[in-house]
């Protein structure tokens, strides 16, 4: 294994890279692969995830040479290695010998292998199998000078095992539970435990809460998935101190996905050197909420705003810092209800999208398609004949490749919450309701309008921010609260129904919604109306549907808009201050009033045709036109279809 190369400096500039399989291809195909990704400008080379078991076919019988190999074969070609941990994908030899580390579903049963992220993060076998596995990749190549950067695993939380059920889930909860509580009674309190004599004497009472005749008690439920995060984070944090203690001067990542909730990844995201996240668009919208004619017309290009909210999302866990996308989709793949092929010039938007968002570095996902397997389906950047698919001739002439990356600064910001997002599906009361449904109404109303934002966590600093919205922050306490009216007094504020409806341990609050939020908001909950489809109500002229809330004032409110439905002549949405609370589900509604709070900072709105998106890059707007039709930007300019175009900002 070569180490005759000392390490660069990271390449300047926005970046392309891809997902390579070595151990799936005859070695000599490896070299010419290696040749035709540097032809192509690609600079990264993802490798290692779920090689466990042709790393070590036995218990401590170890094969490098093919990984030496490989590696090497990606250095001559001045290919930079992203090295993944391969933790998620257990060999048999482990899950054999240790049967426990397999997790255990909702349903109570027991997973087995055959495919992948079948460990449960509760069990110490895993646990302490994982960190040896990482140990020894990191002490191998942790210095390796082709290696510039590594993955911790592989999309924690996929396919639902972000939550295990099983005995080691459960002693890691009660004990979770002790070191958190200072009594039972105190636990009794915190989640009303007499509502349905669930009234607990010992910590050994407590139980997991699924497998129950009827719904779990939702505080249990915030508890138990609070716990289960906890173990991302710890998971994270062991390997990455494990990684850096054997690689200096190599940065470290995780891929996240699209939209998931297995976990809070503000805390998961802490230990690492910038987020990564993979990204399907044609596969977002197939399992988006969204009616079958919006399903029909992004099938090909993907749903602009569901593939942007998860860049800004991503972005704003590491602030400063430019994440990636790990994995991209790059043709036709495998695994949603239908798989149609991407649009003409959709990999190359989409990978102008992650520059545009802020990203460094888009990395394909994968290589070749492969010939064996569960994914024999998924297209890569060449066929199964290894003849260059769409995407790869897309690259090819791809030409935002070393562009300066961009740090635009953002004056409107989003409030997103995890816990807020758990509790909120767990009891929504409404069944087309759900907390990203609720958090798209707002965030896509300000993408519409033509205007860049941020998403931060609600305890973050939100200094210099002009407008703060609050889509669904259903969990407050005096602490935040006090925190929210602090930033109230420099930047608007706009809030979205359910706010303040619970307090941190999930109960409503003893006066009611929005709690410690009322002297802010400056009045309290007076009904909610939850309903049913092909039902609807109206509010300040537009139509409403699935959720609407009322309110009465308790500080001098004044009424913007008021409730044409059951609740007649009821103040739907009120201003406090500079604080507004819009308590109804209407996107035109929503949209109205978001332009108003923009034009009372000085922002004016650039009201967007459907599908057509701009982002402020510094000196330059990019126009991005997910249409399969050409469309015209508010300031002329012509956007082919499927396709990106850059304006120019400077003053002449």
């Amino acid at each position: 294994m070569s180490r005759s190369r000392t390490q660069q400096e990271a390449p300047a500039g926005y970046r392309l890279g891809v997902c390579f399989y070595p151990e799936q291809w005859p070695r000599d195909r490896w070299a010419p692969y290696a040749a035709q990704m540097r032809a192509l400008g690609l600079t990264y080379v993802r490798i290692g995830d779920f090689t466990w078991s042709e790393i070590e076919p036995n218990a401590g019988e170890f094969h490098w040479d093919w990984l030496d190999e490989a590696i090497d074969i990606l250095a001559a070609e001045d290919l930079r290695v992203v090295l993944a941990t391969p933790s998620a994908a257990p060999p048999p030899w482990l899950t054999a010998a240790y049967p426990e580390i397999l997790p255990v579903d909702k349903e109570g049963r027991r997973q087995r292998g055959g495919s992948r992220r079948h460990c449960d993060l509760a069990s110490a076998d895993y646990r302490r199998e994982a960190a040896r596995i990482a140990g020894e990749f990191a002490k191998r190549y942790g210095i390796h000078p082709a290696v510039s950067g590594w993955q911790i695993d592989n999309e924690l939380g996929d396919h639902d095992t972000g939550r295990s059920y099983s005995p080691a889930a459960l002693v890691r909860f009660r004990t979770w539970l002790e070191q958190r509580y200072p009594s039972v009674d105190a636990l009794n309190d915190a989640w009303g435990a007499h509502f349905w004599g669930q009234r607990y004497t010992d910590w050994s009472e407590i139980d997991l809460p699924n497998l129950t005749t009827g719904g779990a008690n939702p505080s249990h439920l915030l508890d138990f998935y609070r716990c289960s995060s906890d173990l991302v984070a710890e998971f994270l944090t062991e390997h990455a101190a494990i990684i850096r203690a054997h690689s200096p001067n190599r940065w470290v990542t995780h891929n996240f996905m699209r939209f998931c909730d297995q976990f809070d990844h503000y805390p998961a995201a802490m230990p690492l050197d910038f987020v990564t996240w993979d990204s399907y668009p044609t596969g977002g919208v197939e399992y988006a909420d969204v009616s079958l004619a919006e399903k029909a017309r992004w099938a090909r290009t993907g749903e602009p705003d569901l593939v942007s909210v998860n860049h800004d999302l991503y972005r704003g866990m590491k602030p400063g810092t430019h994440p990636w996308v790990m994995e991209q989709q790059a043709g036709q793949i495998n695994w949603a209800p239908s798989n149609p092929a991407p649009a003409d010039g959709a990999v190359d938007l989409w990978s102008t999208q992650t520059w545009a968002h802020g990203g460094a570095c888009t990395s394909f996902f994968r290589w070749r398609a492969a010939t064996i397997g569960q994914e024999l389906t998924h297209y890569g950047l060449l066929r199964h004949d290894e003849t260059l698919d769409r995407g790869a001739l897309e690259i090819a002439t791809f030409a935002l490749d070393g562009e300066e990356l961009v740090r635009a600064p953002r004056t409107v910001v989003l409030l997103h919450d995890y816990e807020s997002l758990w509790i909120y599906d767990e009891q929504p009361q409404c069944a087309g309701a759900t907390y990203w449904k609720q958090f798209m109404l707002f965030y896509g109303a300000l993408r519409g309008l033509g205007i860049d934002v941020d998403i931060r966590h609600p305890d973050d600093d939100l200094t210099g921010y002009r407008l703060i919205v609050a889509p669904a922050l259903q969990l407050i306490c005096q602490r935040r609260a006090s925190s929210l009216a602090s930033f109230a007094k420099s930047a608007n504020m706009v809030f979205g129904p359910r706010t303040g409806f619970r307090d941190l341990a999930g109960k409503v609050h003893p006066d009611g919604q929005p709690g410690p939020l009322e002297p802010l908001l400056g009045c309290r909950l007076l009904n909610f109306d939850a309903m049913p489809p092909l039902v609807s109500s109206s509010a300040g002229g537009h139509p409403v549907e699935i959720w609407a809330e009322n309110y009465r004032s308790t500080a001098g409110i004044d009424v913007v808009a008021y409730d044409d439905g059951p609740f007649a002549d009821s103040a739907a949405v009120v201003r406090h201050g500079n604080c507004l609370t819009i308590g109804a589900w209407s996107a035109p509604l929503i949209a109205e009033l978001l332009a108003l709070e923009l034009r009372s900072i000085g922002i004016e709105p650039m009201p967007l045709p459907d599908g057509l998106r701009r982002v402020d890059a510094g000196t330059r707007t990019i126009w991005l036109n997910f249409n399969e039709t050409l469309r015209r930007t508010p300031t002329g300019l012509t956007v082919e279809p499927v396709s990106w175009r850059f304006e120019s900002r400077r003053k002449d």
